[in-house]
Formats: structure tokens, C-alpha cells, sequence
């Protein structure tokens, strides 16, 4: 089991590392482009797609959800949180984790892909238990992405992305557990009647175990429906859940999750808003997470 474990690991970061340079070796995965639609191939990093031909702005957020969508190449956006609270008590002892904004940097290098990174710059967590009170501040974990999009680069009915990440532990203990970790999302999303929506996302993670330096599997998937209730505002239903193999006692987790984005101003068709708030379903999940974020492309 720790072999194979640790074989999907390394596995995951030999994609993310073939993600990152454009994955060539997946070319042949792609669909055709559409007639009608501009050929998005000869544009790179360093070779940005013009404006007028840009995708519908697409972003991971809100929820826990994460889209099949890319970011065309040659332009960057960061989608963040502004402020996010989650609420935990378990066993007489309560802990409030305050993330002060919460930063995903992307940047498209190629029709297909993009390369991302997400950190939290400011978090505060707060343990209060019978015996105390308990404090820490600090700069949270480093997560590294890349997303691939092998199924409909132009939106239609069916879209497909394959999304590698690795887990650096800038975090001190407390804040994060010291341990590079990773794992593998696999986001398919269908278009549905009426201006609905629905999204899967299946992924699983390796992780360090909690109580030594070994590695146990962790799975979380999703099913996400969302809908536009106008041009500019769109609503989201989610349920999410998580299974968490280590050995020390494995642990599941579920939750109800709300949110809304919307554009703001028709000027600025490329700046989103959104809040939401994710509701504990089992006695080992947050009893209550509560966010709002923004989120810009350039």
C-alpha cells in the first residue's frame, strides 16, 4: 500500500511538471476546434491570445469546486479569498482558522493549460479548550497546480481537465504539518437545460499520516449544480465529501455547501464577486465555514 501510494506521489508530479510545459504528449487527447471558433494553438505564454477572443471568464471559484476551464494563454488572473472563517468543535475544544485573503495566481501558457499557485499569506488560528487558549499566526501552506483541459477548449456540453497539485509546507506546525504532500483532481463538468450546470470532481490525495512520517490515501469528491440566474449572477449547490484513510483512525467528512458570484459592473466583465458558506454535515467536518472572494483576469 505505501508503495503504491508513494508510486501516485511521484507519478503526480511528473505530471505536474509535463502540465507546466505544455504537455505535448497529450495533444492528441484534444477535440477538434469547432468551426467558427478562433484556433487557439499558435498562442503561448509569451504570445497572449488577443482580447477579442478570450473565453468566457472561468473561475474555481466560489465553493470547493474546481471548473475544467483554463486560462487562455498569455494572460493571468488570481481568484482570492477577501476573507474566509471555518469553525470547528469537537470534544470541548474549539478552533477558529481566519484566513486574510487567500491568493490563486494563474497563468495560461498554452490553449490547453495553465500553471497556478495558491497561498495564504496571513492565517490565524485559534484552539480554545479547558485548558487554555492557544494562538498562532503565520503565512500558510504553498500549494502548486496545473491545470490541463484535454475536452471542449470552447466551453460546449462536455468539458474535461486533468489538475496535478503539490502541497510545499511553508506553514509552521500548527498552521500546517510540515509535509510535502499531493495529489491528483480530475474536474468534468455538463451543461444541462435551462442554464444549469453540473460538475464532478473526483480526487484523490497523499498525505502524511498524523501521528509519523508515513503516507496514507485520502479521497474527496463533489457534485456541484449551479445555475445563472441572470447574465451577471450565477448560483451554486454543492455537496462535497471526504475520506480520510489514516491509520491512526480514518475519519469522513461532509458538508452542505451555498454560494452566489456576480459581475458587478458591465464595464468590467472580468471581475467577479462571490460569498458563500459551506455547512458541516458529520460531527469530523467544520461546523461552518463562511467566505466572500474576488477574482480578476488581465
Amino acid at each position: 500500500m505505501q508503495a503504491a501510494i508513494g508510486n501516485a506521489f511521484r507519478a503526480s508530479l511528473v505530471v505536474l511538471g509535463v502540465l507546466a510545459g505544455g504537455a505535448p504528449a497529450l495533444g492528441q487527447m484534444v477535440t477538434p476546434v469547432p468551426a467558427g471558433m478562433p484556433d487557439k494553438s499558435a498562442y503561448t505564454l509569451v504570445n497572449p491570445i488577443p482580447a477579442d477572443q478570450l473565453a468566457s471568464f472561468c473561475t474555481d471559484r466560489p465553493t470547493k469546486s474546481n471548473l475544467p476551464c483554463t486560462v487562455d494563454p498569455g494572460h493571468f488572473q488570481y481568484e482570492s479569498d477577501i476573507f474566509n472563517w471555518t469553525h470547528v468543535s469537537a470534544g470541548g475544544v474549539t478552533t477558529d482558522t481566519f484566513l486574510y485573503t487567500n491568493p490563486t495566481l494563474k497563468w495560461g501558457v498554452s490553449s490547453q493549460a495553465d500553471i497556478e499557485l495558491n497561498v495564504a499569506p496571513a492565517e490565524r488560528v485559534t484552539v480554545k479548550a479547558p485548558s487554555g487558549r492557544q494562538d498562532l499566526t503565520g503565512v500558510g501552506d504553498l500549494f502548486l497546480r496545473a491545470k490541463y483541459n484535454f475536452a471542449n477548449l470552447d466551453g460546449g456540453d462536455f468539458q474535461a481537465t486533468i489538475l496535478p497539485y503539490v502541497k510545499v509546507p511553508t506553514a509552521k506546525p500548527g498552521i500546517g504539518n510540515k509535509a510535502v504532500e499531493g495529489g491528483l483532481i480530475l474536474p468534468v463538468s455538463f451543461a444541462l437545460p435551462s442554464n444549469f450546470t453540473l460538475l464532478f470532481d473526483p480526487e484523490t490525495d497523499v498525505l502524511r499520516n498524523s501521528l509519523n512520517r508515513g503516507r496514507h490515501a485520502n479521497f474527496q469528491t463533489l457534485a456541484n449544480l449551479s445555475h445563472g440566474l441572470s447574465d451577471s449572477v450565477t448560483a451554486y449547490v454543492e455537496l462535497w465529501g471526504e475520506y480520510d484513510d489514516d491509520p491512526s483512525g480514518a475519519a469522513k467528512q461532509a458538508s452542505f455547501d451555498l454560494a452566489v458570484s456576480w459581475v458587478a459592473w458591465d464595464q468590467l466583465p472580468n471581475l467577479q464577486f462571490d460569498v458563500g458558506t459551506n455547512i458541516g454535515l458529520t460531527a469530523a467536518t467544520p461546523k461552518l465555514q463562511a467566505y466572500a472572494g474576488v477574482s480578476q483576469r488581465f
